[in-house]
């Protein structure tokens, strides 16, 4: 993959969460800045999603763990889970929140 392609999909990757956190009910910010894109909650916690250029990754740092994603026949998939980002990031922003959230 070129990099343009990595920065092409990662922006539209970064669209599609911030569109997902705008449209769900629970209170979260998020803020993009330098290509690093922080989610914050009520209680103060923070996901941190950012782009790995050289990796050609998407990187998560949760509460509870760090997950590194490859592209994968379409879809963002962890490395060493297997699970998709958006699946990982709804289970993420609803422990962190304390109440449900479905993103994707």
């Amino acid at each position: 993959m070129k990099d343009s392609e990595f920065h092409a999909l990662v922006e539209g990757r970064y669209q599609v969460i911030e569109q997902a956190i705008d449209n769900c009910e629970t209170d979260i910010d998020c803020e993009l800045n330098s290509g690093v894109m922080t989610l914050t909650f009520v209680n103060g916690s923070k996901i941190i999603i950012n782009k790995q250029e050289p990796l050609h990754q998407i990187w998560v740092a949760t509460r509870e763990n760090g997950y590194h994603f490859d592209w994968k026949d379409g879809h963002w998939i962890d490395n060493r889970g297997g699970r998709e980002l958006m699946e990982l990031l709804s289970d993420a922003c609803s422990k962190q929140s304390g109440e449900t959230v479905t993103l994707g």
